[in-house]
């Protein structure tokens, strides 16, 4: 399978560490610091729902290993948004990508897998565009998003940061994504026809996943 983008590769001493930020598709069951964050696959999870039932199986697990990298933190958290706006309304900045994007470790390859709850939930894309007044502009969608950008670089200047955007995101908010992810310098990888069940990836999704990220950087590195 293809490595990662030489850049990094070179850049690293050892394998290149790999630090997630994400949300209940970057999950699993005793995989996810801080310990008390919420996750969505499990290893008796039924049929209907994932078979997704084994760490093995993850994208990011998949990526990691079949490409002799180390998996450095896995900071994902289900049901989270990259605003601090939730769903129903709810206060989320206690699991916004946002507030978690300073605890990613020391990482040489960041990705960041998000905005699909941002996208479910319908949070508003800005302040003006609220239904009432927010605390802040960060409880509305593209000040958090750009905001988020901000810190990845400033946080990890070292760093190789990729966001990986879902194929189900459209209208607006997927307008945005792109549109930040141009303005400051972060690659985007446009994921295409991953396999789902309830929403999720399933088994064939995630393999998807991880093969479609590989390619995504081996060009980069041949650029």
């Amino acid at each position: 399978m293809a490595a990662c983008m030489a850049a990094v590769c070179a850049a690293a001493a050892g394998p290149v560490r790999v630090s997630i930020l994400g949300d209940s598709y970057s999950t699993f069951l005793g995989c996810v610091e801080p310990a008390g964050n919420e996750v969505w696959y499990f290893p008796d999870d039924p049929a209907e729902k994932t078979d997704v039932t084994s760490r093995d199986k993850t994208w990011w697990d998949i990526f990691v290993r079949e490409n002799g990298m180390a998996l450095e933190r896995n900071n994902s958290w289900s049901g989270a948004t990259i605003c601090n706006r939730g769903y129903n309304g709810e206060d989320y900045s206690h699991r916004s990508f946002i507030n978690r994007v300073t605890d990613l470790g020391r990482p040489d390859l960041i990705l960041v897998f998000g905005a699909t709850n941002d996208y479910w939930a319908g949070v508003a894309l800005t302040p003006e565009t609220a239904g009432a007044a927010e605390p802040h502009a960060m409880y509305t969608f593209a000040p958090a998003a750009d905001y988020l950008m901000q810190q990845l670089r400033a946080l990890y200047p070292d760093a190789e940061v990729v966001f990986m955007l879902n194929d189900i995101i459209d209208g607006p908010v997927r307008e945005v994504l792109l549109g930040v992810c141009r303005a400051r310098g972060i690659a985007c990888l446009e994921l295409k026809d991953i396999s789902k069940r309830m929403g999720h990836p399933d088994a064939q999704g995630m393999r998807a996943i991880a093969e479609q990220l590989s390619a995504f950087l081996a060009a980069r590195g041949r650029e």
